[in-house]
């Protein structure tokens, strides 16, 4: 098998095993168990304290003492274990702590997949990064999909098979990672290096370039702006049940479905960022991405399984501009700004920004003021829910086109290739 089939595996089942609980947890969670929603951003929350710590710790592990395929494949491993142990909890506060416990070994292999496939891609004479990696991570998305029309044809979208689903599948990811294309530690023994680098913490000095740590800044908004779709889009869909006319609907029937028009969506997008990048560069990409979060939130605002229909599915079809416009160029201009011996920790400082800081961002302060200003006798004003997240969108993109200055020389975007 080539190299490129064999990373086309690898993020298939990286995005399989998330996608198969990630959008239908909600269900599992006010369904199944019918706990109460003034903790269910917690569940989303630990996803961002996971990866606080746990990608930036990864990723140094990685660059300095143990191949990152081995430590991937460790991860899932340690991964599946506990899903299969998470539907035997039976309180909301042992959940969070047990799914805190998941997320610590999940998190981390989004930015490993990244340096991996990098690093194979780079040892490849006859690859170049910036044309074969996007569509080498589409079939990420289509193995998010894959999960998600699983979980919903199978009728378990709000039952605990949605966890042992995802449990076999990292099983089976781990094992196949030992057999990846090695990716041995950058760090050469004996090397002579400063105090900070013996701590493989060389990749925060990012942080001292106005322009990336203003990068990584807004990375975190953006990543706040993505879980306030993970978390409720499709609880948002299933709620129109609460509504006579509606309740027989399509999108309330198969809401998980419809969900997944944004990963078929993204499969296209993905497919679009060599040109949008070496045309326009990454502010320019950075920006259509964060005017594309307003679309998405505003037309979910305005929305309806029947009438409306169009604007649910045209929000379905933007979200995959917002989300790999930031998320798959992000990773790449991170790549194209570092040096190879951090590749892994400067991915995973990444990580901690959009899926750390931002996770929790979105999750805490979302969980909180839907509860406090937008429910009310236990019925939720999605409408002003959704318009709320729009201007939020719009003021970060505002001021990302203000303050970051960035001039665009394709030659950057060229030299992330070899």
């Amino acid at each position: 098998m080539s190299i490129k089939n064999r990373l086309i595996t690898m993020n298939f089942f990286q995005f399989f095993v998330w996608g198969a609980w990630l959008i239908t947890i909600a269900n599992f969670w006010f369904g199944t168990k019918q706990w109460d929603g003034t903790q269910f951003g917690l569940v989303f929350g630990t996803m961002g304290i996971a990866s606080l710590f746990m990608p930036t710790l990864t990723g140094i592990i990685a660059d300095r003492w143990i191949n990152a395929e081995k430590l991937y494949g460790v991860l899932h491993i340690l991964y599946a274990l506990v899903l299969f142990y998470l539907p035997q909890v039976e309180t909301p506060t042992y959940f969070i702590y047990v799914m805190l416990l998941a997320m610590c070994f999940y998190m981390p292999t989004i930015a490993l997949s990244n340096s991996i496939s990098y690093t194979a891609l780079k040892n490849s004479k006859d690859a170049d990064v910036v044309k074969d990696f996007p569509p080498i991570r589409v079939w990420g998305t289509i193995g998010f999909i894959a999960a998600m029309w699983l979980t919903n044809l199978s009728g378990n979208k709000a039952t605990a098979y949605q966890f042992y689903i995802a449990g076999i599948a990292a099983i089976l990811l781990g094992l196949y990672s030992f057999t990846l294309p090695k990716c041995k530690p950058q760090h050469v023994k004996g090397e002579k290096s400063s105090f900070v680098e013996s701590l493989g913490l060389e990749a925060f000095r990012l942080f001292g370039t106005y322009k990336m740590a203003l990068f990584f800044i807004f990375s975190m908004f953006l990543g706040g702006a993505l879980q306030l779709t993970n978390a409720y889009g499709d609880v948002y869909l299933s709620e129109f049940a609460k509504v006579p006319e509606y309740a027989d609907s399509f999108v309330v029937k198969y809401s998980t479905i419809i969900m997944s028009i944004s990963q078929i969506s993204e499969t296209l997008f993905i497919l679009a960022i060599p040109f949008f990048l070496k045309r326009f560069g990454i502010k320019q990409v950075m920006l259509i991405s964060m005017l594309a979060w307003v679309l998405r939130f505003g037309l979910f605002a305005y929305g309806n399984p029947t009438d409306g229909l169009w604007m649910i599915v045209m929000s379905c079809v933007v979200y995959g501009m917002a989300f790999d416009f930031f998320n798959i160029s992000g990773s790449l201009f991170v790549e194209t700004n570092t040096d190879s011996k951090i590749r892994s920790s400067a991915q995973g400082l990444f990580m901690m920004m959009t899926n750390g800081f931002g996770a929790i961002l979105g999750s805490y302060t979302s969980g909180w003021a839907i509860e406090k200003f937008f429910t009310h006798d236990k019925v939720r004003d999605w409408h002003t829910i959704w318009l709320s997240f729009a201007a939020y969108a719009l003021v970060i993109a505002i001021a990302f086109a203000i303050m970051f200055k960035h001039k665009h020389n394709p030659k950057d975007v060229a030299s992330v290739t070899h």
